[in-house]
């Protein structure tokens, strides 16, 4: 105690040697090479919700009236989808028969035969008409919506007016397209049978 408070010991007391200090101060400290450790963690937590994957919500139908009771059955389940407000990704198989086989290819990996409508969350097949609608009345069809994309009922795409596709802009909607290194016209390689291809604006 004499020893620490005497004169002999002052010039250590006041001069600490130049390579201690630099060492407290420094990022050498192990509780500051700590805290610049965990910096780029906070900020990866402070990013914002965008990346969150939202269920996609598929939905087959038909706009053909043919069969009056399956144009019935895609009209109401569009309604119930609508009354929840979430994004729907609305695909028309009568416009495209891609379409169609690709939901007879999902149905048939699933033991199940083709009908209409036909609606999936989440890569999931939710069912038809029937199964939507109890689900629905049983409260269980809110559920398995949770975290999907909203979107307004109302919106209309301005491009192609809700239908999901616009005539073919490399060939108008012909189906035909001339080739000027063969001197003929040729089948378009870019849209369906019907001369469409699916809108850029609002088709995921």
């Amino acid at each position: 105690m004499d020893d620490v408070g005497g004169g002999s010991s002052w010039p250590y007391v006041k001069k600490p040697q130049p390579h201690q200090l630099a060492r407290s101060l420094t990022y050498h400290h192990p509780y500051q090479g700590q805290g610049r450790r965990l910096q780029p963690a906070r900020r990866q937590q402070q990013l914002p919700d965008a990346r969150i994957q939202h269920p996609a919500v598929v939905f087959y139908t038909t706009s053909l009236r043919g069969v009056r009771r399956t144009f019935t059955d895609c009209s109401a389940v569009r309604a119930v989808l609508r009354s929840f407000r979430v994004a729907v990704d609305e695909w028309d198989v009568s416009m495209d028969a891609a379409l169609r086989r690709e939901l007879q290819g999902l149905l048939a990996a699933r033991g199940r035969g083709f009908s209409l409508p036909q609606l999936f969350v989440g890569g999931r097949l939710v069912g038809g008409a029937d199964e939507v609608r109890q689900l629905h009345e049983a409260g269980e069809l809110r559920r398995l919506l949770q975290g999907a994309a909203g979107q307004d009922p109302a919106f209309v795409c301005g491009a192609c007016g809700g239908v999901r596709f616009v005539p073919c802009p490399a060939c108008a909607g012909s189906r035909k397209v001339f080739v000027e290194e063969e001197g003929h016209t040729s089948r378009c390689g870019h849209c369906n049978e019907n001369g469409l291809v699916r809108c850029s604006s609002c088709c995921s």
